[in-house]
């Protein structure tokens, strides 16, 4: 198995073997999406050497994918959510995803989606023979040590979290001004790089915030964010697009009670592990409930858990891959 791997700066590509997978470390030397599109067009040209088959993640760049198809290698595409869908993207990238979404159906031999939804959507891109759902897993959550929640002056049991990117497709501003609608006697821990001095959206949310709200700047370290869900009373989750969504994988896995925004994605992932909320009102309704009601809180807590270990393990999940990948080295060979 070949991946892969960017990185910043000039430099020739480095080769190297990591736990037992082989790694092209490829360097670009601009920033943002020019990287990223520079590095994709180098990873084709290398992989395009070889007549194994190629899993790509993203159809950002799906134009490039015609020098695959031209080769006659086998490329499994992970076409993501609807991406070019997201007005954060402005007019103008919006249009560059949509054509590549395009043109990644058209070169793709077959495309993942990661949720029903995108599957049905993708109909309309492609033959249905070539499309399957492939969702993300998460690690399982049995325990985590406490100590990096004390440490944030947290008391376990007793604050509920939100960890999602700051923009207004994930309802941070709606989540937040229910929870402080009304003293909870409870914290909100809300995960993510707040730039108030910078963003207008970010400054909303903050003002919008009570004494009980928390805003823990972002945390990368994966065992923290795992102790954080795994304590927590519930998670939040105001997603509004896309398909399945890993952090919400994440904190079923932990086991957490959840609230989440009311929309096809969310529903079938989470299942009778969440109360759904469409509005501010709603969402203060469901904290409301969920924090006086310890029935609800255990009922959802053990039907979160019960829907991952159905669905989303990294068992489950692997498994479907290392069979669609089967299937398409058998042709080649």
């Amino acid at each position: 198995m070949i991946v892969y791997c960017q990185s910043d700066g000039p430099g020739p590509m480095v080769e190297d073997r990591w736990q037992g997978i082989e790694r092209i470390i490829i360097p670009v030397d601009l920033p943002g999406w020019r990287g990223t599109s520079k590095f994709d067009w180098l990873c084709i040209a290398h992989a395009s050497r070889f007549r194994d088959v190629c899993l790509t993640y993203g159809y950002n760049t799906g134009i490039y994918n015609y020098r695959l198809r031209l080769r006659g290698i086998s490329n499994i595409i992970n076409m993501d959510g609807i991406e070019w869908s997201r007005a954060r993207w402005g007019l103008v990238k919006q249009g560059i995803l949509y054509v590549n979404e395009r043109f990644a159906a058209l070169f793709g031999n077959h495309l993942i989606a990661d949720h029903p939804a995108i599957e049905k959507y993708l109909w309309t891109r492609a033959p249905k023979r070539k499309i399957s759902t492939i969702t993300y897993g998460a690690d399982p959550c049995p325990y985590a040590p406490v100590d990096s929640v004390i440490a944030l002056h947290l008391e376990p049991g007793r604050y509920l979290t939100l960890i999602a990117r700051p923009i207004p497709e994930n309802s941070i501003l709606e989540l937040v001004r229910a929870f402080s609608a009304r003293p909870r006697g409870y914290k909100l821990v809300v995960l993510g790089d707040y730039q108030p001095d910078r963003d207008v959206y970010h400054q909303s949310v903050i003002s919008a915030a009570s004494e009980e709200v928390v805003f823990a700047g972002p945390i990368y370290d994966k065992l923290v964010v795992q102790a954080l869900r795994f304590h927590g009373v519930a998670y939040l989750h105001g997603h509004t697009v896309g398909g399945t969504n890993p952090s919400l994988v994440e904190a079923m896995a932990a086991g957490n009670a959840v609230i989440a925004h009311d929309n096809q994605y969310n529903r079938w992932t989470v299942g009778d592990g969440a109360l759904f909320f469409d509005s501010t009102e709603s969402a203060d309704a469901c904290i409301s409930l969920l924090l006086s009601d310890e029935t609800t809180r255990l009922r959802l807590k053990a039907n979160s858990l019960q829907r991952y270990e159905e669905e989303f393990t990294w068992e489950r999940v692997a498994g479907q891959y290392e069979q669609l990948i089967t299937r398409f080295l058998d042709r080649n060979a």
